[in-house]
């Protein structure tokens, strides 16, 4: 007998409601086959089938809140043919054929390949690459294939050592966790030679065109809880929703996508469906190139900033002869001592949080009509690299010195520029910083991470005249931008917030004491 529990929901996620089960105490079922859906207040996650068996007991009622690690259910030994054909392995994408693929003749035990969780909200991602070929042997734990995803690129590793049979997806397919991606053989065995792999998925239907039409769902495809909660809220019949999903599934995305599509249609001009603009023509000189997940992600959630918050950004400028001196002085010293070079980042860094700390406001968020208050100060880094600025966070800033916190900001940025960063390195950032001076920024209006309240915005350091004691003096100068919500955070908490860095930085010796 096996127990089904409630899996780790994500950052600060304690409890679930318990969805429709899709399986009743009886049935069998197939490994990695979803058997109920969790909602929580962040994302809804499908809780699947941890071997082939029998459902014996179901724990858990539908609309009963449980939390992480309770019983959900009880699995029974059982080979779990009635989800699958004539009690064969796992239902799994169709190869050339039509059937499913045959264990290989030359190798030892068939191994499904599936795509690991990819972290908290993360439901699909995008085949971006393989590193190893049907045919090849690969070792256990050896990474082979990459999957893109809306935060982060994740590596798909070997279960076992043995020789990759057949892949079952090509690059550009979009995938879902615990979905089957390969089969391989165990062992160190010669492989059988794979068989070949339609270029289109074989659970699409035909089209009579040039270009097939995405998958409608059908009475035989199951709809997820979370689709049947979106469409029944807009009021739509989830089987006319084109699917994109494995074997044509309706995803959650494709339900909003639908939905959202109508009401634009309707407000345009009454119709019950949009039509998507056909591609115009390429000139001569010109190239079209998809755009990447991060990038696609990047563009939404900067616009979903603009249209959600009530953003506002204020100036100041800061003399930086102080901090500069002071590195000059001890740069040599500082990184012999911590091996890592002085920065400005540093200073920056504890002077806001000096700032946030006086000023909570700006360190908070929004969540309904409530404000949440954090008491932590873990600050986002932004970071360009050649896929795109991405956002890794530094924890607790509030108890690091300057050289913990450049350490941390030097590894962050590598990982960003291999492409090392892992989920929980993005996640939970309370305030941001963007240092657009690297590229000769001179002044600009940075966006909200949302859902955070402020980010601010460095420059290029300038030499500029000031008036000093009435007189003029030539000081190495930088604009400060401070972008914020004004839903939360008002003018006076602002211009303050701006005040306290500025007074930090050209008096860096208040950091020292905590004035």
């Amino acid at each position: 007998m096996t127990d089904i529990t409630v899996p780790t929901l994500g950052e600060s996620v304690t409890e679930a409601t318990v969805g429709e089960w899709l399986k009743t105490p009886g049935d069998t079922v197939a490994k990695d086959e979803v058997l109920v859906e969790l909602e929580t207040d962040k994302v809804s996650v499908e809780v699947s089938a941890p071997e082939d068996g029998t459902l014996s007991e179901i724990v858990a009622s539908p609309g009963e809140t449980v939390e992480i690690g309770a019983l959900l259910a009880r699995l029974g030994a059982g080979s779990g043919a009635g989800a699958k054909d004539g009690g064969a392995a796992a239902e799994a994408p169709a190869s050339n054929g039509g059937g499913a693929a045959e264990a290989p003749s030359g190798g030892g035990e068939s191994i499904d390949v599936v795509v690991p969780t990819m972290g908290e909200s993360v439901t699909e991602g995008t085949i971006a690459s393989f590193a190893k070929q049907a045919g090849e042997s690969v070792s256990q734990d050896e990474a082979i294939a990459e999957i893109e995803t809306d935060k982060v690129a994740v590596d798909v590793p070997a279960p076992a050592d043995g020789t990759i049979t057949e892949w079952l997806v090509a690059e550009g397919d979009a995938v879902e966790p615990g979905s089957v991606i390969a089969r391989m053989s165990a062992g160190a065995g010669a492989p059988a030679s794979p068989p070949a792999r339609s270029p289109e998925p074989a659970a699409a239907p035909a089209a009579s065109g040039a270009d097939a039409a995405p998958a409608r769902a059908t009475d035989d495809r199951p709809v997820s809880p979370a689709v049947r909660r979106v469409t029944s809220e807009g009021g739509v019949d989830p089987q006319a929703i084109p699917g994109t999903g494995k074997g044509g599934r309706v995803t959650k995305g494709d339900a909003l996508d639908y939905i959202e599509a109508g009401a634009h249609a309707r407000q345009d001009d009454g119709a019950t469906a949009k039509e998507t603009p056909a591609p115009r023509d390429l000139g001569p000189r010109e190239e079209r190139v998809k755009m990447t997940r991060l990038r696609q992600t990047i563009a939404r959630r900067l616009k979903e900033a603009q249209d959600t918050a009530a953003m506002l950004t204020t100036f100041n400028d800061v003399d930086m002869s102080a901090v500069m001196d002071l590195r000059n002085r001890y740069k040599d010293s500082f990184e012999k001592r911590h091996g890592v070079k002085l920065g400005f980042m540093g200073f920056f860094v504890q002077a806001c949080v000096n700032a946030l700390k006086e000023l909570p406001a700006v360190n908070a968020e929004i969540d309904g009509t409530d404000i949440i208050y954090k008491n932590f100060y873990d600050l986002g880094i932004a970071v360009g690299t050649e896929r795109g600025l991405v956002v890794p966070v530094v924890r607790d800033c509030d108890v690091k010195s300057i050289a913990e916190i450049e350490s941390d900001i030097g590894e962050l940025g590598r990982k960003a520029r291999d492409g090392e960063l892992s989920l929980d390195n993005l996640q939970g950032g309370t305030f941001t910083i963007t240092n657009g001076g690297v590229y000769g920024s001179l002044m600009s209006t940075p966006i909200l991470n949302p859902p955070q309240s402020g980010v601010l915005g460095m420059h290029r350091i300038e030499q500029r005249p000031v008036a000093i004691n009435g007189e003029v003096k030539i000081r190495p100068m930088m604009y400060l931008a401070l972008s914020y919500d004004h839903r939360i955070v008002d003018g006076k908490e602002a211009v303050t917030f701006l005040v306290r860095v500025k007074e930090a930085l050209e008096d860096p010796e208040r950091l020292l004491l905590d004035v």
